[in-house]
């Protein structure tokens, strides 16, 4: 169901940009992606003089984000996690790399320990995210005996269906595969007593209106919601008036890429190949974790085994890989394992991973919107980025 909606989808906008290609040319201008980061010393997202253990919640969550290593909230989990605890709904205007997927799970994780009936249901616009808050879910709810199923496209249904019947606390899922389950009778919304919609102005983005639309109307009335999006327009603020009830509004300082990420462009020579610069940048010792974006699937697949057969670690992600592919390929990325990897733009949205120290745009995009999300997946958590691009 999510893919045959998400097709639905990519092939009107494609329809959309081909009527309009003679008249529209590409929206990039190349001066645009030269660009200083306006600070060196880019301001911590971290409360320096905050604490985990200065909030009320149990002693073995505690113990499990002081495993993490980092016992400092950000900014976002300093303002958000106090008013959770309280059953507040939250409607949260922030980017992505500020620590909110923490925001929201510690204060659920804890309300799940205090009342074992309570259910709770964590809609992420792609599958990546999905799997990273799943992730981070494990880690936090260590110990605790905490059940929990991931609902994503791509993956078995029967193996989804088979978690539910055990009743598992936590739900993690994408809006289509969650509503065909819905439609299906596998699914009983009506049950959830806690919601969390992330990164909705991404699910608009990608075709989700009307999914979410059915999702929040199966849902209990009574119940805490929890709502996060980098951006509010006309659209996601009419879902957030029909999702929330009387929430608490926390926005974070615009993480804009200009502020954290030093952008310049590739000119190549006429004596110079442009796979023969590309290894030459991504053979120097600061280039310690590269993520490279080309237009076509295929190109990503070819890019990243001629880098492999020069000796240079790396691996491609696209949308023909079966999920458990993309999982592994993600997790070695994350991991170190590899420190190159070749995407398309289905890296761009909803791939969180720390430290990427340069993004380099093999292939430029098709627009503006999409050199933005390229570039924001370096420059994050208070970090300085790099963003390259050919021309």
């Amino acid at each position: 169901m999510e893919q045959r909606s998400r097709r639905r989808y990519f092939r009107g906008h494609r329809r959309h940009r081909f009527s309009y290609a003679k008249k529209r040319p590409s929206k990039i201008n190349i001066n645009q992606l030269i660009s200083k980061a306006v600070c060196e010393e880019i301001p911590s997202i971290y409360v320096e003089n905050g604490s985990f253990f200065d909030f009320d919640i149990s002693n073995e969550l505690k113990e499990n984000i002081k495993y993490k290593k980092n016992t400092k909230p950000t900014k976002i989990q300093h303002e958000v996690i106090p008013h959770i605890l309280k059953g507040k709904d939250i409607l949260g205007i922030a980017n992505t790399g500020l620590g909110k997927t923490a925001a929201f799970l510690i204060p659920m994780i804890n309300k799940a320990v205090l009342d074992k009936n309570q259910r709770f249901l964590i809609v992420a616009p792609t599958r990546e995210l999905a799997t990273q808050i799943q992730s981070e879910f494990v880690q936090l709810s260590k110990g605790m005996n905490m059940r929990n199923v991931l609902i994503i496209g791509g993956s078995s249904m029967e193996k989804q269906r088979s978690i539910l019947k055990r009743k598992p606390q936590f739900m993690i899922a994408t809006p289509g595969r969650l509503k065909d389950l819905s439609e299906r009778k596998i699914v009983d919304l009506s049950k959830i007593n806690n919601i969390v919609l992330d990164e909705v102005d991404r699910m608009l983005d990608m075709g989700f209106i009307d999914d979410i639309k059915f999702i929040i109307s199966k849902l209990n009335s009574n119940r805490q919601s929890l709502f996060f999006s980098a951006t509010m327009n006309r659209k996601t603020r009419d879902i957030a008036n029909k999702f929330l009830n009387d929430p608490i509004q926390v926005q974070t300082e615009e993480q804009c890429a200009a502020k954290s990420v030093e952008q310049n462009v590739i000119r190549l020579k006429p004596t110079e190949t442009k796979f023969k610069v590309l290894c030459d940048y991504v053979c120097k010792q600061d280039f310690k974790k590269v993520l490279i974006f080309t237009r076509t699937k295929r190109e990503s697949e070819s890019l990243s085994k001629k880098l492999l057969g020069f000796g240079i670690r790396s691996n491609a992600l696209h949308g023909d890989k079966r999920q458990s592919q993309r999982n592994r390929i993600i997790s070695a990325f994350k991991n170190d394992n590899v420190n190159i990897l070749v995407a398309t733009d289905v890296a761009s949205r909803g791939l969180d991973i720390q430290n990427i120290t340069h993004v380099i745009n093999y292939d430029i995009p098709e627009n503006y919107d999409d050199y933005i999300h390229r570039i924001g997946r370096t420059g994050r958590a208070g970090k300085k980025g790099y963003a390259l691009t050919f021309v």
